[in-house]
């Protein structure tokens, strides 16, 4: 593994994770009427804190970007999801809350989880799978996954599990999204502006962008950020490992022991997200009432 990639890669959860807290603390005081509408970014970019966030989580997306063009998708992906460590670490910070036991558990899940998936996998690149079919068959499976879990969210809307259907959502597009980062690059890398921009995939990652960010920010204003941020994390690595080893040509150990303590490592880092993502630290977004919300000035 590239010391480089490794650097890039928990540099660009640190951002994020940073991020992910600011923004929170901005849109849960954020009109309700602008659930899952464009129009929730327009109000919020009149918050210096959002944008301060918002400044932070581009950042973080421009660090893993280039970690992704030096590195397997499949070994990025895990060490982005550490972002919640570093959200752990600001919300604490904020809330003077020890870790104790359950954010020690969470960390060591995490940390262990990642280390163990890596050194059991081993990603290394391979050749890119050419059929179209495939690629659109994966790509069109997470992109319906998404769009039906904020269907439902939006047929039950403000219901306890809207925040956690719309982070998922989120995190399997933020998941494609880097998918077609890497593609980009290698395309850039190819022949220059020129190569990328004939192509569809840097169009597909603003896309993704832009939606993805709508249903976090809607996440975000719903719920404090322990409902929606663990299953943020934990969606866009599943998601983006699915399209490194499905269609990018990613390669992992598939020998009994090595796959063995692969699905170990992801298990573990998910419960390890889900401890920490409902650590006491973590803002409970004690966020004012709906029509207290409805009545502030946009």
């Amino acid at each position: 593994m590239s010391v480089l990639v490794l650097v890039l890669a928990v540099s660009a959860a640190c951002c994020l994770g940073f991020g992910f807290v600011l923004q929170q603390d901005a849109a849960r005081r954020a009109p309700l009427s602008d659930f899952l509408s464009p129009r929730l970014l327009l109000d919020l970019m009149h918050v210096p804190r959002w944008l301060g966030g918002i400044g932070l989580m581009v950042a973080g997306m421009v660090l893993g970007a280039v970690a992704l063009g030096r590195g397997q998708i499949s070994l990025v992906e895990p060490l982005l999801a550490t972002n919640l460590l570093f959200a752990l670490t600001l919300s604490r910070r904020q809330s003077r809350q020890p870790l104790g036991h359950q954010g020690w558990a969470g960390l060591v899940l995490l940390a262990g989880g990642v280390s163990a998936f890596i050194v059991a996998g081993q990603p290394s690149g391979g050749i890119a799978v050419s059929s179209p079919l495939r690629h659109w068959l994966i790509i069109g499976v997470m992109i319906g996954i998404a769009l039906l879990l904020t269907a439902l969210a939006k047929r039950w809307r403000l219901s306890v599990a809207d925040p956690v259907l719309l982070a998922v959502a989120a995190g399997l597009l933020y998941g494609v999204q880097d998918a077609l980062t890497r593609v980009s690059g290698q395309r850039f890398s190819a022949g220059g502006f020129a190569e990328l921009f004939t192509g569809w995939q840097p169009y597909g990652v603003l896309v993704l962008g832009v939606t993805g960010l709508v249903l976090v920010q809607s996440a975000f204003e719903t719920a404090p950020l322990r409902m929606s941020l663990p299953a943020l994390t934990a969606a866009q690595p599943l998601a983006g490992i699915a399209c490194g080893v499905g269609f990018l040509g990613d390669r992992l150990h598939t020998d009994t022991g090595a796959l063995a303590w692969e699905a170990a490592g992801l298990a573990a880092i998910v419960a390890g997200i889900v401890l920490l993502g409902l650590h006491p630290a973590m803002p409970r977004g004690t966020a004012p009432s709906r029509a207290e919300r409805d009545l502030q000035p946009h």
